[in-house]
């Protein structure tokens, strides 16, 4: 049985793409919560709303309310914060989220001020010339203080670079670099807006198609997954499940690939919930929807954040594989479309 709506995968791309391209560090997430809300403002049925903490709700009433549902996917990424402006003019970061510092090694970036000012730059070891340094380029520990984030500006101390409106707490984000190649979509951040794209995907289908959700649901948008308490808060009180969609990993002794949708049925943060993993799995088949069950063993989730914080519902998890997780990532539209037509199939479940 496959008669699910038909899913506009040109759609699902040019909406990835964009937010792909909105930088959005955690605690500076505003802009994609912003363009993921006026997307999904063309679908009527849904009526949305913000909490305190900035995240977005969207509630669909479906055929009946007496089960209420909920999925969740976040928009925030990694990044940085300044943490000090060097002698020399450069930038000293903090990491926002859970990455090793040597991914970030040559990247351009986006500094973020206070007062509105944005500056390019790119982020160096503080020995990066092979020419100058020799072997010690290759020797040098990765870490925060052998990084520095070099502004395109003309600075070369700290009071210049305080005179460009620079200071410590600005936001650094990492540039995506988007590239869409023979399916595969290549850039940073796929975490999660990969997930966020296939959530809005679903919904144009479903709406698109003149249907709505066997039961009332509510999708979160959440904006602080990467630091670990993005849905802890927001979660309707009466939802009785609630269904996260973050990337799948995909590397050595993973069974996730970029090709698939996975279910995950255990992270570092313990197994998820059963049954509701049996009822996914059981899902997919009958919707000939490619998948792979997978156990992720550095990873954590909305779902176990809003756990943490009390929730009392079942959790599952499924997602796109993605390759090189925190890093610059990859997946491929195969994998996006068979996560997008499982969150339909859940949306359709009576």
């Amino acid at each position: 049985m496959t008669n699910l709506p038909e899913i506009n995968t040109p759609f699902l791309l040019d909406f990835l793409t964009k937010l792909l391209n909105t930088p959005s560090p955690t605690g500076l997430a505003e802009p994609a919560i912003a363009l993921t809300e006026q997307t999904l403002k063309a679908f009527p049925a849904l009526k949305l709303s913000r909490n305190r903490k900035g995240a977005l709700l969207a509630t669909w009433p479906g055929e009946r309310d007496d089960r209420p549902r909920a999925l969740t996917a976040h928009v925030d990424t990694l990044g940085g914060v300044v943490k000090e402006i060097k002698s020399n003019g450069r930038l000293k970061l903090s990491r926002i989220g859970g990455y090793a510092w040597n991914t970030i090694e040559g990247e351009g970036c986006t500094i973020f001020t206070r007062f509105g000012r944005t500056l390019r730059g790119s982020i160096l070891l503080t020995k990066a010339s092979t020419h100058v340094f020799g072997a010690e380029v290759g020797e040098m520990k990765r870490n925060a203080d052998s990084l520095e984030v070099r502004l395109d500006a003309r600075s070369f101390s700290e009071a210049e670079t305080l005179d460009l409106g620079v200071g410590v707490g600005d936001y650094v984000a990492f540039d995506p670099r988007v590239e869409i190649n023979a399916g595969f979509v290549r850039s940073r951040h796929l975490d999660d807006k990969a997930c966020v794209a296939a959530l809005v995907a679903a919904v144009k289908a479903l709406a698109d198609s003149g249907l709505r959700p066997a039961h009332t649901t509510s999708l979160l948008i959440s904006n602080y997954e990467e630091v670990g308490h993005g849905a802890a808060t927001g979660i309707p009180a009466d939802v009785e499940e609630l269904l996260a969609v973050d990337m799948a990993a995909v590397g050595e002794g993973q069974n996730s690939d970029e090709f698939h949708a996975s279910l995950c049925v255990k992270d570092s943060g313990g197994p998820y919930h059963h049954g509701f993993s049996d009822r996914l799995r059981t899902l997919a088949e009958k919707h000939a929807i490619p998948y792979k069950v997978d156990i992720y063993p550095d990873y954590g989730s909305d779902g176990e954040a809003f756990w943490t914080a009390g929730g009392d519902v079942a959790v599952a998890l499924i997602g796109p594989g993605v390759d090189a997780s925190h890093s610059y990532e990859r997946t491929h539209t195969e994998a996006l479309v068979a996560t997008t037509k499982w969150v339909l199939a859940y949306l359709l479940e009576t």
